[in-house]
């Protein structure tokens, strides 16, 4: 893995299907780090939104103006000096290269595990628009971090302090006195 300056700014996307603890592994990591922390799932379209809610998968053709939204926020924090963190899927590998197009340091926190455990996860999940029934389209569109790609890979069985640590320790991230 590739380290970034000491002065410059760092750019981490924590990764993986929905219901994974993508969100909550992120915020996490911007609390202890003091990185601006993002949820790319604020960054989808109405129409976007609509479709998952009424169980349509999305298609590339839906994604690439959301991560391209994404791309320039990446890029704009960058130019300001800011350190970020984003929460988002990040299924496939031209997903990631549309997001690295923004962020010249950008590193990927892949959340993995076997679909029966976000199964259950997202069965006591309230309150967000991704039904359950979408999970088996996010696994297909899955495409494992390969081995030119900046990022680690965590077992999402841990808890979410544990990635949070893991995550933080691996990437040599700063941390924030707290």
């Amino acid at each position: 893995m590739d380290s970034a300056p000491a002065n410059s700014a760092r750019h981490v996307v924590v990764m993986g299907v929905s219901g994974c603890g993508k969100s909550t592994v992120a915020r996490r990591i911007a609390e202890r780090t003091g990185f601006l922390f993002a949820d790319a799932d604020d960054y989808h379209s109405e129409e976007n939104v609509d479709r998952m809610r009424r169980g349509v998968p999305l298609n590339d053709a839906d994604r690439v103006p959301w991560l391209n939204r994404l791309a320039w926020w990446l890029a704009h924090q960058d130019r300001l000096g800011v350190s970020t963190v984003l929460a988002c899927s990040a299924l496939r590998r031209s997903y990631r290269d549309i997001l690295r197009s923004g962020a010249p340091t950008l590193d990927f926190v892949h959340l993995a595990g076997p679909m029966q455990v976000i199964q259950l996860r997202l069965a006591h999940r309230a309150g967000h628009y991704m039904p359950s029934s979408l999970l088996e389209s996010q696994y297909a569109a899955l495409e494992p971090l390969q081995d030119d790609e900046n990022g680690i890979v965590l077992d999402l069985a841990e808890t979410p302090d544990e990635l949070t640590t893991d995550a933080i320790e691996r990437l040599k991230l700063p941390t924030i006195a707290g």
